[in-house]
């Protein structure tokens, strides 16, 4: 190997070793922010189990008003 090939290989591991460590921090933001969104997703989908099991079975009171304004339409017509 030559003195300017020699260079030429340092040189360039240089540049590689620059560009890794400028583009790092990017990655490893990008690695925490999808780590952060996989727990809160799977806080939501905990948290939405729990309703459901817990939910009551009862219409709500608008569910209740509707059905009534729907009947009595069907029988006014």
């Amino acid at each position: 190997m030559t003195t300017e090939q020699t260079e030429a290989l340092i040189g360039m591991t240089l540049v590689v070793a620059i560009l890794v460590l400028m583009a790092l921090p990017s990655a490893l933001g990008v690695i925490r922010d999808r780590r952060i969104d996989r727990q809160i997703r799977e806080a939501q989908e905990a948290r939405e189990g729990q309703k459901s099991s817990s939910r009551s079975t009862v219409p709500s009171t608008a569910t209740w008003y509707a059905e009534g304004r729907r009947s009595k339409k069907l029988v006014s017509s």
